[in-house]
């Protein structure tokens, strides 16, 4: 289908483009890469009668950091994929539609679309991250937790965008994330990614987020629970990935019922929790 009607500008600084959102109000939407736009302007479920284009705006690129990483909110994905030291987050954007859509989806615009089925919000999420945005009354920071409100909405403000996102270090952790989908490049049905910190043989942290089981991007909290404190072994593990559908509302689709994703998380849950404890095979 053909988008409605719109106007569009590409502003070569962060404050004129906060002025054209704050001109127009919920009429704007800012453009990153577009890959989650573009698409639902087409279906006609998104009418935005302005869009204003990052892709000029300077110093939105790039991942820096000593232990605590920032990365700039129109770094694409497959940098995220080609920076290993990132861990988790690399793992992740790795497995995201195909290596051309990668080179154009953007971190900031993935994280702002709060789409429950795209991979990054919920790494961000169990990571405990954080985002940078900018708004005619200047700068804050949102933790995770409080970002994702509901289905594609979160708690940014119509005249906010998204500057920076922040990863606490990932030294001492092991990750796995686990994604189940029909075809490589398609959304996932279910996809789990898990942090695990251990010390002598003991869990002494574990964090795990879940994809695609909830209006929002969620934390598997009583999966938590079960392992943390607890010897780290295939048999605790498998326990705890029991409970990580407590709590969720998968949405049912034409690819799988609510109750088959509630299976596939504690299947993934399991998997991802060995890659990361280094117990898998």
């Amino acid at each position: 289908m053909i988008p409605a009607e719109f106007d569009y500008v590409a502003p070569e600084s962060l404050d004129e483009a906060i002025r054209y959102l704050q001109e127009s109000g919920e009429d704007a939407k800012v453009l990153a890469g577009g890959h989650s736009l573009i698409p639902l302007m087409k279906l006609r479920l998104a009418a935005p009668t302005l869009l204003v284009d990052l892709r000029r705006v300077p110093g939105l690129h790039g991942v820096s950091g000593n232990g605590d990483v920032r990365i700039g909110a129109m770094t694409p994905h497959a940098v995220l994929e080609d920076t290993r030291e990132l861990g988790l987050l690399a793992r992740a954007a790795a497995t995201i539609a195909d290596r051309q859509v990668r080179h154009r989806g953007t971190i900031g615009g993935s994280l702002a679309h709060g789409d429950p089925a795209s991979d990054l919000p919920a790494v961000l999420l169990a990571a405990e991250g954080s985002v940078v945005a900018r708004g005619p009354s200047g700068e804050r920071t949102i933790a995770a937790a409080d970002l994702f409100s509901d289905y594609l909405t979160t708690s940014l403000a119509p005249e906010e965008i998204v500057t920076e996102v922040r990863m606490p270090s990932p030294e001492g952790w092991g990750f796995g994330y686990q994604k189940f989908n029909r075809r490589r490049e398609d959304w996932a049905m279910v996809a789990v990614c898990a942090l695990v910190r251990a010390s002598g043989g003991t869990v002494e942290d574990v964090r795990v987020g879940l994809t695609n089981m909830g209006s929002t991007p969620l934390r598997a909290r009583a999966v938590e629970e079960a392992l943390r404190g607890q010897t780290l072994s295939a048999e605790a593990i498998a326990s705890a990935a029991e409970q990580a559908a407590e709590g969720t509302e998968p949405p049912g689709d034409l690819n799988a019922t609510p109750d088959y994703k509630r299976h596939l998380a504690r299947v993934l849950c399991a998997r991802a929790l060995k890659e990361a404890a280094g117990l898998e095979g």
